[in-house]
């Protein structure tokens, strides 16, 4: 199981650690995973973003689990 690569929320994060833990997980600063969500967030007005964060937010482990 080394050097696997596990989907779950960082302990760098602003908010839930969610976009931390993606950019973790893709080898990203988390500033460009924080800016490609901002951007898909305020193309798609804003509310489908927000409920995609929230949900990935109670779905993803967090960094100790």
């Amino acid at each position: 199981m080394r050097g696997q690569r596990v989907l779950h929320r960082s302990e760098n994060g602003k908010i839930a650690g969610v976009c931390a833990g993606i950019a973790e997980y893709l080898g990203w600063p988390p500033f460009r995973v924080r800016l490609v969500y901002v951007l898909v967030s305020l193309a798609s007005v804003a509310f489908p973003g927000m409920l995609v964060y929230c949900v990935l937010w109670f779905l993803m482990p967090g960094p100790h689990d």
